[in-house]
């Protein structure tokens, strides 16, 4: 039972809170402060699809992972309600989309990302 309860949750069980302190993406305009205020502190956006379990356990072990607040910018790209903006990403930093997906803005340009079992907030602190 406790295997389902990891994979699945249990809503009885209280969450662990989220290190994390999303800024939501929610328009294609924003990518273009995205790719300014990456010229300053990298960005990552991560995208994730609400449906899927693969990318709720990616999300769970990435938040529980993180400690680079103080080195990022983390933004949360919602895909079921926003795919224009998940198209526009790959179009914009030539990376296909993948889902979920983590991507490293620097200097106004990808420089790093990940998808599924190999999204890694350990690895990622290795690429800053």
């Amino acid at each position: 039972m406790s295997f389902f309860k990891n994979i699945f949750g249990n809503s009885d069980e209280s969450e662990e809170q989220s290190k994390m302190n999303w800024s939501r993406l929610t328009s294609i305009s924003q990518l273009d402060d995205i790719i300014s205020l990456s010229n300053e502190k990298p960005i990552v956006i991560f995208k994730h699809s609400t449906r899927c379990i693969i990318s709720r356990m990616a999300l769970k072990q990435f938040e529980k992972e993180f400690d680079l607040l103080d080195k990022i910018t983390p933004y949360f790209l919602d895909l079921l309600e926003h795919r224009d903006i998940s198209n526009e990403i790959a179009q914009r930093f030539g990376v296909m989309h993948q889902s979920p997906q983590l991507l490293l803005i620097e200097n106004g340009a990808s420089s790093y990302n990940a998808s599924h079992e190999n999204i890694s907030a350990i690895t990622l602190k290795n690429k800053i």
